[in-house]
């Protein structure tokens, strides 16, 4: 497991150095893209950035499942989930 992370503070600060640009804007950015992102995925909108990452709803079925507290079998409704899929970039960058 890493031992290292990163918040979005030290995220944006590391963009606003690497851009020239200032934090500001680099967090208004930031904002606009998750929010594009959240939109695009909640209308089942497969969004792709080639080489880094894929982002896509996913639906589950109903299902079954049991409460672990008390044993007692319980109906699972079906719902609706993220997937998240690093592209070939991101994955030669996390080898080193």
């Amino acid at each position: 497991m890493a031992d290292k992370s990163q918040n979005r503070t030290e995220l944006v600060a590391a963009i606003a150095a690497a851009s020239g640009q200032t934090q500001t804007t680099v967090n208004a950015v930031l904002d606009s893209f998750f929010d594009s992102l959240a939109k695009a995925v909640s209308s089942g909108t497969k969004v792709t950035i080639p080489g880094w990452l894929s982002v896509e709803r996913t639906q589950r079925a109903a299902r079954t499942g049991r409460n672990p507290a008390t044993g007692a079998t319980i109906q699972i409704a079906a719902g609706y989930g993220v997937k998240v899929s690093a592209g070939s970039k991101l994955k030669g960058a996390a080898k080193g």
